[in-house]
C-alpha cells in the first residue's frame, strides 16, 4: 500500500468526531495537542490526514483498540448523516449499497491526489470484502464499517480484518458478515 499522506486532507468534522469522545482537554491533553494548530471550527475545513492518523493511534495506544473501534462507530453515525444530507442514500439501502455510498463519500471527503479510498473487492448475499487503500487508521475502520452496515438492518453484524498492513499484507481488507 502507498502510505504516503503528502497533499492528503480530511474534513475537520472527521476530526473533532474523533475528540467528541473526549471532552476533557485537561486529562487529555496530548491528544487536543496533535489538532490544535488546525482550524476546526468548520466540519468542511480540510485538515491534514495525518492528524487523524496521529489522533487515532494515540487513541489506541494510550486509550487501547476499544475504544478507537468504539469512536470508529461514532465516526460512522456521522458518515451516515452525511451520506442522507449528500443524498448518496435514502435510509433504505442494503449493506453492499451503503459501501458503494461510502466509497463515493470517501472520495469526496477525502482530497487525495492520487484518488485512493475504498475498493468492494468481493460481495455475497451476507457478506463483503472491502479494501482499504487510503492511509486511514486501519482500527477504527473496523467501528465505522460495523456501524454502517448495522444501518441496514442488518443483525449479528461482524467486521474483521480479511488482510492486515501491520500484518505484512499489502492493504487492509476487511470481511464483514451479517445475518
Amino acid at each position: 500500500m502507498d502510505s504516503s499522506t503528502e497533499n492528503v486532507t480530511i474534513l475537520a468534522g472527521t476530526i473533532t468526531d474523533v475528540l467528541k469522545r473526549y471532552q476533557s482537554k485537561s486529562m487529555h491533553k496530548e491528544l487536543f495537542e496533535i489538532s490544535e494548530n488546525y482550524d476546526l471550527s468548520d466540519p468542511f475545513n480540510q485538515v491534514p490526514i495525518h492528524v487523524y492518523n496521529d489522533m487515532c493511534k494515540w487513541i489506541e495506544t494510550k486509550m487501547g483498540k476499544f475504544n478507537l473501534i468504539k469512536i470508529g462507530g461514532e465516526v460512522g453515525e456521522s458518515a451516515y448523516s452525511m451520506l442522507m444530507d449528500d443524498k448518496l442514500i435514502s435510509g433504505n439501502e442494503q449493506p453492499f449499497e451503503l459501501m458503494k455510498a461510502l466509497q463515493i463519500s470517501a472520495s469526496k471527503g477525502v482530497e487525495d491526489p492520487k484518488k485512493r479510498g475504498w475498493e468492494i473487492l468481493n460481495h455475497e448475499e451476507k457478506s463483503i470484502i472491502m479494501r482499504k487503500t487510503q492511509t486511514f487508521n486501519g482500527v477504527i475502520q473496523l467501528g465505522l464499517l460495523r456501524s454502517l452496515i448495522e444501518k441496514s438492518g442488518a443483525e449479528r453484524v461482524r467486521v474483521t480484518f480479511h488482510q492486515e498492513v501491520s500484518k505484512g499484507d499489502d492493504f487492509d481488507e476487511y470481511l464483514i458478515t451479517w445475518r
